[in-house]
């Protein structure tokens, strides 16, 4: 993986100005730490750092590509996996290669099929490719948004990159955020509004979406694939062995690199479907794979089930290991790093995020990067299969809200008076039901087949995207490029569209999921009821929290203090969060999650020297 920045202005010379791009494109130095490299033209500055994956020579970036006297160049962050399938595509049509990278085949994809190149392609990616002849750039984000791309547009100017970071970089982008990015980080946070980065004037390029900027200045938006809803006659074992094809041939085309792979292994359904068929291909080569786990100190003694946390990982994901001869390490987090983490979240995602859920996944990468460069992990299975409590519980099924939030009113609670009048439930709700307009149906749907595909489009658009960005962030922070099988848009697609019986067979979450892993996993794994990712128990983490918020409080610098109500604050410290009883976000951002949150919230307004325009 790499990370792109770009400044692109056809009205003004930015070729002496190209320290800039550099001071941007050193901005994402832990995203590509092998190599960096820069594209200078008049009117375009284009910057590369580069994490080498695949094709270490012929890979280098920016890439240029000339046909007779027309120049093309690409920057390029993510990955490809039909690069084989193009290339042989693309040779009928005439072109040649001079290396195996796929950064090749994606710039001459685009060489050949122009815009709708995009629809050609499998895999996760932003990049930006510039054309000398007609003086245009052409910018694309992936289909599920898994590779990140922010920009926002100054005069005649078109400044972009992989992180909000790279962007504040620029002289001419301040990190400013108004009352609208306000009201969207206390009533949606963590999520973000697509396309949205609560930074005033700074958007994201949402998923499936590309620029195009033209030699007048004018920067369209475009979508160029969403999911639909489409009907499907497959009877129940087609749709297994369809599920099962799917599923088996994404994980596989993820197993290509030049480095050392792994995978994340939780003994879950969804890590342990991927490790196992990576296990087996590996051992079709002759190798072992390596599988790793996340745990906590001393975590056992305090374990307690849950509804949203049934059962503890470490037995599974041992027995997991064992059944597939793995080389399996697990990794325990000291709880005073998970708190020290907390800032480093920050500063990776360039936002406050999902507290220690967030902290334990980058340091759990950076445990993880010292051996290894790629792995796969397990996201985005539950939000297209079915997976969490609100797709089977029915109070959740009939929430009127998005129903990993539904306390939003509670969230008031925490602002100051100056701030209460920020319209909280407002925002959630017009979010909420923009989103629901935008829902593809069929005709024919009944009452409960149409709020199901309302709550899958719900997940997939907004919850899923909160994770894929917490897994961006946090893995490429530590160079660590984790790949998500799951979020192949052919399986999303297909499940999106799968009937709800069929979807949920035999009365189960993620029915269908199960019984097409009969076979690859062992029964005890395939009927397990679903974990969330494994948080924290021990009270050790909430006491230091605690005292972490309560030094906040106590300097009367904190730019966070002016925003929230003080007392309140102080009173959830006394009672260790339990005087806030509700999830914030999710199924495990309660008390003292929220505490960690609110700290980070005042590392971010810290840190970013943030200019509240409110």
């Amino acid at each position: 993986m790499c990370g792109i920045a770009g400044w692109v202005d056809f009205k003004n010379n930015l070729s002496l100005k190209y320290n800039i791009i550099k001071d941007m494109t050193e901005t994402l130095k832990k995203r590509g730490p092998d190599n960096h490299g820069y594209y200078i033209k008049e009117n375009v500055l284009f910057g590369h750092r580069r994490l080498i994956v695949v094709d270490p020579e012929g890979g280098a970036q920016p890439m240029v590509k000339k046909i007779t006297s027309r120049e093309y160049c690409i920057i390029y962050n993510g990955e490809l996996y039909n690069t084989e399938d193009l290339r042989k595509e693309l040779y009928t049509e005439g072109y040649s290669f001079t290396s195996y990278s796929d950064t090749e085949v994606l710039l001459t994809s685009y060489i050949c099929w122009g815009k709708e190149c995009v629809k050609k392609l499998n895999g996760i990616f932003a990049f930006a490719i510039y054309d000398d002849l007609n003086k245009s750039v052409f910018i694309a984000r992936d289909h599920l948004g898994v590779k990140p791309l922010f920009y926002t547009k100054k005069d005649s100017s078109l400044i972009f990159g992989s992180e909000i970071k790279t962007l504040l970089a620029h002289p001419d982008v301040e990190a400013v955020v108004d009352r609208d990015g306000l009201t969207e980080l206390f009533s949606l946070g963590p999520a973000v509004k697509p396309g949205t980065a609560i930074f005033k004037n700074i958007k994201e390029v949402p998923p499936g979406h590309y620029l195009y900027l033209t030699s007048d200045s004018k920067c369209a938006l475009q979508k160029y694939w969403d999911i639909s809803a489409e009907e499907n006659t497959e009877s129940v074992d087609e749709a297994i062995e369809h599920t099962r094809f799917l599923l088996t041939d994404a994980i596989k085309r993820q197993l290509v690199g030049d480095v050392p792979l792994c995978t994340f292994l939780s003994g879950g359904l969804d890590s342990s479907a991927i490790s196992a068929i990576a296990a087996d291909d590996f051992r079709v080569k002759g190798k072992q794979l390596t599988t790793y786990s996340i745990d906590y100190e001393d975590n056992s003694k305090f374990f307690k089930a849950t509804l949203f946390e049934p059962s503890s990982d470490k037995y599974y994901a041992q027995m997991m290991a064992d059944v597939l001869h793995t080389d399996h390490r697990n990794v325990v987090l000291q709880h005073d790093r998970l708190v020290a983490a907390l800032k480093d979240a920050v500063i990776a995602r360039d936002l406050p995020g999902m507290a220690d859920v967030d902290s334990s996944l980058l340091l759990f990468c950076k445990e993880v990067r010292k051996d290894f460069i790629i792995a796969l992990s397990g996201e985005c299975a539950d939000e297209i299969f079915g997976g969490y409590p609100w797709f089977t519980k029915k109070e959740l099924i009939n929430s009127d809200t998005f129903p990993w939030s539904r306390f939003v009113p509670d969230r008031k609670k925490i602002l100051s008076d100056d701030f209460k009048s920020l319209k909280i439930e407002d925002c959630t709700n017009e979010n909420y039901l923009h989103t629901l307009r935008e829902v593809p149906h069929l005709d024919n749907e009944t009452p409960e087949q149409h709020r199901m595909r309302e709550l899958f489009y719900l997940n997939i658009k907004w919850f899923m995207m909160t994770l894929l960005n917490r897994k961006d962030r946090c893995s490429m922070i530590n160079s660590l490029e984790v790949r998500v099988p799951f979020a192949d848009h052919r399986i999303v697609q297909y499940a999106f569209n799968l009937p709800d019986k069929i979807k949920f067979l035999n009365g189960r979450e993620k029915g269908l999921l199960r019984k097409s892993l009969e076979g690859i996993l062992p029964q005890e794994i395939i009927y397990r009821k679903k974990s969330p990712y494994p948080k924290t128990h021990n009270p050790v983490y909430t006491d230091l929290v605690c005292s972490e918020m309560s030094r906040v409080l106590n300097d009367n610098s904190s730019p966070i203090l002016p925003l929230i109500d003080t007392d309140f604050v102080k009173n959830m410290i006394l009672t260790k969060g339990s005087s806030y009883t509700n999830p914030w976000y999710g199924q495990l951002m309660t008390g003292p999650q929220l505490l960690a949150y609110l700290y980070q919230i005042n590392v971010w307004l810290k840190e970013y020297k943030i200019k509240l325009e409110v």
